[in-house]
């Protein structure tokens, strides 16, 4: 019988690679895929690297975190982990607004 962290490192192994795989796509042809905020992307490469970073982030959080154990001597690491995340939560949301306007 499986039983419940293997589920969880599994489902969350799963739904990284979905991430990664997308936030590639992104980056190497720009393409986003259909969603509700697919229309308000305005830069998907931008937002490609943000969900890349993100993805690192809340991978390392949750693999030097919660799913490695009740050890506290990983905390650190772990909280760099979800700084990360929350960067390339930051990096994304820039994806939504105009790229600006370089003077030449």
């Amino acid at each position: 019988m499986i039983d419940v962290h293997v589920t969880l490192v599994v489902l969350a192994v799963l739904v990284l690679t979905a991430g990664a795989v997308l936030s590639l796509a992104a980056i190497t042809t720009g393409w986003i895929a259909p969603g509700r905020g697919r229309a308000k992307v305005l830069r998907p490469r931008v937002w490609g690297y943000g969900t890349l970073v993100a993805m690192a982030g809340i991978g390392t959080y949750l693999f030097v975190g919660p799913l490695q154990g009740p050890d506290m001597g990983n905390f650190p690491v772990a909280m760099s982990g979800m700084a990360a995340f929350a960067a390339g939560l930051y990096v994304q949301r820039q994806s939504l607004k105009p790229a600006r306007k370089t003077s030449s």
